[in-house]
């Protein structure tokens, strides 16, 4: 039998952008680069942050099949980490940020060393249990700040002479960081590395079957996008400069699986939409009576019930483009 590597070689398919999606890409990059001469530039950050967290949670129920109901534990204990040593140790954003990504990678490890060899619901509520013990720390140790969370968290200078006190500046770092970490995503998907995941999620008896250790994949799959959520919150913490309860609870766990499966899971592009479609509405709703929460609700049946493939999977759907 030949070893993992050369059937994954043998398994791994090149995957090419159709024209349309690369015409779609450019043009969202020349719209992400005008952005800040157009809207609000804090908006579109927290827009940003929001749509890698969600493109992170999509690599992990996407492409892996696994649902957890536990992604805000590292996407807010980073957001702590990241302002924490912003803050008390005096790390410049760049480390701080690297640091908040590592933390969330190591818990990601605890998190999925315990979880990873369950499946289905009882995989979902593990993660979700140890969430809320990460919700529960953060809630008791000290340097959390409790309710109140971590505040006033300076942004520092970039490598030392970018102000990240500019909006401008502040913006073009976060997208920079989208786009690293949308790039990490859009790699994986298309490596051997992301065709065996894709295997797992089909049939993972079948995955086994030829030869795949299908536990380690997956474990590598869960650190990743817990290292990427992490990177998400730990840039929004200096973006907002404030880490809060918030970032932790699991109010948000569900509000990025209603993000992905809004915009389109197992697509790449669809949990940004998602993500840019619920922060709109927070923002915009937030100034009038309307129920905020109803109201998403109200669009996310909507969505399930015309657009079962979420907006951007029923649009390539339509268009006859691969859901790639």
């Amino acid at each position: 039998m030949a070893t993992e590597t050369q059937t994954a070689r043998r398994t791994a398919v090149r995957v090419d952008a159709p024209p349309a999606a690369r015409i779609f890409a450019l043009v969202l990059l020349a719209a992400l680069l005008a952005g800040p001469f157009l809207l609000y530039p804090v908006f579109l950050m927290k827009v940003l942050c929001f749509a890698l967290f969600a493109c992170a949670f999509n690599l992990l129920i996407g492409f892996a099949g696994l649902l957890s109901f536990g992604h805000a534990a590292f996407f807010g204990s980073a957001a702590y980490i990241s302002a924490h040593s912003a803050k008390v140790w005096g790390f410049p954003p760049e480390l701080s940020i690297l640091l908040g990504t590592a933390g969330a990678a190591v818990l990601g490890v605890l998190f999925g060393l315990v979880a990873i060899r369950r499946q289905g619901i009882y995989f979902a509520m593990i993660t979700l249990a140890l969430s809320q013990m990460v919700f529960f720390l953060a809630l008791q140790l000290p340097f959390t700040g409790g309710e109140d969370g971590i505040q006033a968290v300076p942004r520092g200078h970039l490598f030392g002479f970018i102000d990240l006190g500019n909006p401008l500046a502040m913006y073009y770092t976060v997208l920079a960081v989208f786009l690293f970490g949308f790039a990490v995503i859009w790699r994986t998907v298309h490596s051997p590395f992301g065709q065996v995941l894709k295997a797992i999620r089909e049939n993972e008896p079948r995955a086994i079957s030829l030869g795949y250790r299908t536990d380690q994949y997956k474990l590598l799959a869960f650190v990743l996008s817990a290292a990427l959520a992490g990177l998400a919150g730990a840039t929004k913490a200096l973006v907002f400069q404030l880490a809060t309860l918030t970032d932790v609870t699991w109010q948000m766990s569900g509000e990025v699986v209603l993000m992905t499966l809004l915009g389109g899971m197992g697509t790449l592009f669809g949990p940004a939409v998602g993500a840019a479609l619920v922060v709109t509405l927070q923002n915009y709703l937030a100034a009038t009576n309307l129920p905020v929460t109803v109201v998403i609700g109200a669009i996310f049946v909507v969505c399930v019930l015309l657009f079962r493939r979420g907006i951007v999977g029923e649009i390539a759907h339509r268009l006859g483009l691969k859901r790639a």
